[in-house]
C-alpha cells in the first residue's frame, strides 16, 4: 500500500508538470520556439520520472527538437538533419575534451577502494570508543564515521547502505530510538554531497564554468558547519530525552588490553606513561620485552612528539624574516645616485635658487624684509645639511636591513606574534590535558585510531591540502588518491583481484553514466538555446522585477522541488545551464550558488517522501523499522539543513572566506 501511495505521489506529480505544459500551449495565441523549448524541458522531465534513461532521453529529446528548430528556420530536412548531426558531434566532443571530467573517475574509484578495504568497520568502533562519554556517543560516532567516509568516498548510496549495515544495529541494541537512528545514518550519508572531494561540486564546476579549486575550498567550512549542527542536535537530545540516545554501559565501554600490558599488571584505569615507564626501569617483568615495551612507550608519546616538531615548524616560519634581495638593492642605487648628485650641488641648488632669487630681483620693494630677505640665504647651508643628512640617511638604514656596505649581520629573524605564543600555550595544555587522562584503556582507543582514523585522515588531508593550497590540480590530486586507496587497500590486506575487479567495474559505470549525461545536456541545452527557451525564461524572470534576496528564494525553492523525483546530476545537467546566465542579471556570485545548490540538493535527499536516502536505508534495515520511521527521523535534520543554508546566505563568509584569503 505505501508503495501504491508513493506511485499515486509521482503521478500525481507528472499531471501537474503535464498540465502545466498544457496549459502554456493553450493560453498563447501563437506558439514560439521559446515556448516549444519549454514543452521540450516538460517532457524530459516527465520522461526520467517515468524511468527512461537519463542521458539517452536528454540526447533524444535534444537532437529531436534541434532538428525542429533548424528546420523551421527555413533549412530543409536534409539540411536540418545534417545541422543536427554536426551539432551532436560538436558538443560531445566538447564534453570529452573538458579536462575537469578526468578527476570524476580516479575520485570514484578512490572511494570504492576505500570502501572495500574494510576501514568503516574499524573507523566506527575505534570513534564510539573515544566518543564513549560523549551523550548520544553512538550517534555522534556516527556522523563523524560518516563526515570521514564520505569525504574519502563522495558516494551518497554507499555511505548511508554501509553505515546502515554496521551502526543501525549497534544503536538499536543499545536502546536508541528508532527515528533517531534512522535519521542519523541518513544525514550523515548525505554529507558526502557537499564535503569535498565532492563529484557534485565537480559537475556543477564544469557546468557553471567555475574553479573546482575554489568551488572545493568554499564547501570546506560550510560541511564542517553543518556536520557540526547535527553533532550539536543529536547531543541536545541525548540530554533532553536520554532514553531516546543511553548512554552506554560499563561492557560495551569496555576495552580489552592486549597480554603484553597485561603481563606487566596493566589496569584500564592505570596511567599508562607512568606506568611503562616504571616497567622499564624494573626487572619484575622478565616476560616482557623491553622492546615491546619501548614501542608501547613510543606510540604513548607521538603526540608530544608530533606536537614538539609542529611548533618547533611554526616557531620558525612565524620568526623568520624574508629580505627581499631585489628590492631593497634598488632602493640603495637609488640613494645612492641621489647622494653624488648633492654633493655636487644638484639637490641644493633648487632651494637655495628658489630662496635667493626673489630678493635679488624685489630688493627695492621690500626694504624692512632684507633681514627676512637675507635669512634664508642664511639657512640655506643648515636646510642643505639637513637635505645632504635627509639623501644621506636611507642607504645607511637600508645598510643596516641588508648588511650590504656595513659589518653587521643581517636580521633574519623577529619576535614571534602574541597569537602563535597563545595557540602554542592552548596546545600546550590540551596535549597536557591528554597525557593526564591516558590510560591503558585510552591507549588502546588511541592505538585503534592510529590504524584507522588517521590513514584516512592522512588520504583526506593530502587529496584536499594539495587542491586547496595549488600544488596540484583537481586530477593531479584524485591520481594521488586513487594510488593512496591502493596503498590503503594493500596495507589492510584487501586488494585482492576481486576488489580490483569491482572498483574498476563500478567506476567505469559510474564515469560512463556521468559523461554521458554531459553530452545528453550538451546537446538538450543547445537545442533549448536554439528555440529560444532561455530568452524566453529569463524575460520571465526579470519581467517580475524580483531583488536578489527573493530571486534566490525561488530558485532554491525550484531546486529544492525538483530534488524530490530527480537526481542531483540532472538537476546539475539540466537545470543548472538555465539558472547560471541568469546570476549576473542579480549579481549573484557563480561560487556562492553552487555551495548554496549543494546544501539545498542534501535537503532534497532528505525530504520526504522521494528521499534517496530513506530507500538505501530501508533496503539493508530489519524489517520492523518501517519507512514512515525513516522519514520521520530524517525531517529534524531537514530543518537542520534549511538552517544551514539560511545561516550561510546570511554569512557569505562561511563559504567565500577561505577562497577569498587563498585565490585573491
Amino acid at each position: 500500500m505505501k508503495i501504491r501511495k508513493e506511485l499515486y505521489f509521482g503521478f500525481t506529480l507528472m499531471a501537474l508538470i503535464i498540465v502545466a505544459a498544457l496549459a502554456m500551449v493553450f493560453s498563447v495565441d501563437k506558439m514560439t520556439n521559446g515556448h516549444y523549448g519549454l514543452l521540450m524541458l516538460s517532457l524530459v522531465v516527465v520522461a526520467i520520472m517515468l524511468g527512461f534513461p537519463t542521458a539517452f532521453t536528454l540526447m533524444g529529446m535534444g537532437m529531436l527538437f534541434a532538428f525542429f528548430a533548424y528546420h523551421s528556420g527555413g533549412q530543409t530536412a536534409a539540411g536540418a538533419l545534417k545541422q543536427t548531426l554536426d551539432l551532436m558531434v560538436q558538443r560531445a566532443f566538447s564534453v570529452m575534451g573538458n579536462d575537469v571530467l578526468i578527476s570524476i573517475p580516479l575520485f570514484v574509484f578512490m572511494g570504492y577502494l576505500v570502501e572495500r578495504a574494510n576501514l568503516i568497520d574499524k573507523l566506527f568502533r575505534s570513534l564510539h570508543l573515544a566518543l564513549a562519554r560523549v551523550p548520544g556517543s553512538l550517534g555522534v560516532a556516527t556522523l563523524v564515521t560518516c563526515a570521514v567516509f564520505a569525504t574519502a568516498t563522495g558516494i551518497v548510496g554507499a555511505v548511508v547502505t554501509l553505515m546502515g549495515l554496521l551502526a543501525l544495529p549497534q544503536m538499536l541494541r543499545a536502546g536508541y530510538d528508532v527515528r533517531l537512528s534512522a535519521g542519523v545514518i541518513t544525514a550523515g550519508g548525505c554529507l558526502g554531497i557537499l564535503i569535498p572531494p565532492s563529484v557534485l561540486l565537480i559537475v556543477y564546476g564544469a557546468t557553471a564554468g567555475v574553479s573546482v579549486v575554489q568551488l572545493y575550498a568554499g564547501a570546506f567550512f560550510p560541511g564542517i558547519m553543518l556536520a557540526g549542527l547535527y553533532i550539536v542536535y543529536v547531543i541536545v537530545m541525548a540530554k533532553l530525552k536520554p532514553d531516546w540516545a543511553p548512554p552506554l554501559t560499563a561492557a560495551q565501554r569496555a576495552v580489552p588490553l592486549p597480554a603484553g600490558l597485561m603481563a606487566i599488571g596493566a589496569t584500564s584505569d592505570g596511567w599508562a606513561p607512568g606506568s611503562l615507564i616504571s616497567a622499564l626501569k624494573g626487572r619484575r617483568n622478565q616476560s616482557v620485552s623491553s622492546g615491546y615495551l619501548l614501542g608501547q612507550l613510543g606510540i604513548a608519546l607521538l603526540p608530544a612528539i608530533l606536537f614538539a616538531l609542529v611548533a618547533v615548524a611554526s616557531y620558525q616560519s612565524a620568526t623568520r624574516v624574508v629580505v627581499e634581495e631585489s628590492y631593497t638593492e634598488l632602493q640603495a642605487m637609488g640613494a645612492g645616485s641621489n647622494q653624488d648628485t648633492s654633493s655636487g650641488g644638484g639637490l641644493a641648488e633648487p632651494e637655495g635658487s628658489g630662496l635667493a632669487a626673489p630678493p635679488s630681483a624685489d630688493a627695492a620693494a621690500e626694504p624692512p624684509g632684507a633681514g627676512a630677505v637675507e635669512e634664508p640665504p642664511g639657512a640655506e647651508p643648515a636646510g642643505q645639511e639637513r637635505a645632504a643628512g635627509a639623501v644621506a640617511e636611507p642607504p645607511a638604514a637600508v645598510a643596516a636591513v641588508t648588511g650590504a656596505g656595513t659589518d653587521a649581520p643581517a636580521a633574519t629573524t623577529k619576535p614571534a606574534s602574541t597569537g602563535f605564543w597563545i595557540g602554542l600555550g592552548v596546545g600546550a595544555l590540551a596535549l597536557a590535558a591528554f597525557y593526564a587522562i591516558l590510560s591503558y584503556a585510552r591507549l588502546e582507543v588511541f592505538k585503534m585510531l592510529l590504524s584507522s582514523f588517521f590513514p584516512l585522515l592522512v588520504l583526506i588531508l593530502a587529496v584536499l591540502g594539495s587542491i586547496v593550497f595549488g600544488l596540484a590540480t583537481p586530477t593531479e590530486a584524485a591520481a594521488v588518491g586513487a594510488f593512496g586507496g591502493f596503498v590503503l587497500a594493500a596495507a589492510y590486506r584487501q586488494l585482492t583481484f576481486g576488489v580490483v575487479k569491482e572498483s574498476v567495474f563500478l567506476t567505469a559505470k559510474t564515469s560512463a553514466m556521468v559523461c554521458w549525461l554531459f553530452v545528453g545536456s550538451a546537446i538538450f541545452s543547445a537545442a533549448f538555446a536554439l528555440l529560444g527557451g532561455q530568452e524566453l525564461v529569463e524575460q520571465w524572470v526579470l519581467g517580475m522585477n524580483l531583488t536578489k534576496t527573493q530571486f534566490l528564494v525561488l530558485s532554491q525553492v525550484i531546486i529544492f522541488i525538483l530534488g524530490w523525483p530527480l537526481e542531483w546530476t540532472e538537476i546539475i545537467v539540466i537545470f543548472m545551464p538555465i539558472f547560471i546566465p541568469l546570476l549576473d542579471n542579480f549579481g549573484v556570485d557563480p561560487l556562492f550558488f553552487g555551495l548554496l545548490v549543494a546544501l539545498n540538493l542534501q535537503t532534497a535527499f532528505l525530504s520526504p517522501p522521494v528521499a534517496m536516502s530513506a530507500f538505501y536505508l530501508k533496503g539493508v534495515a530489519p524489517k520492523h523499522v518501517t519507512l514512515n520511521q525513516i522519514f520521520a527521523g530524517m525531517l529534524p535534520f531537514m530543518g537542520i539543513q534549511v538552517l544551514a543554508i539560511v545561516l550561510l546566505y546570511m554569512f557569505p563568509g562561511i563559504g567565500l572566506w577561505l577562497p577569498q584569503v587563498l585565490y585573491k
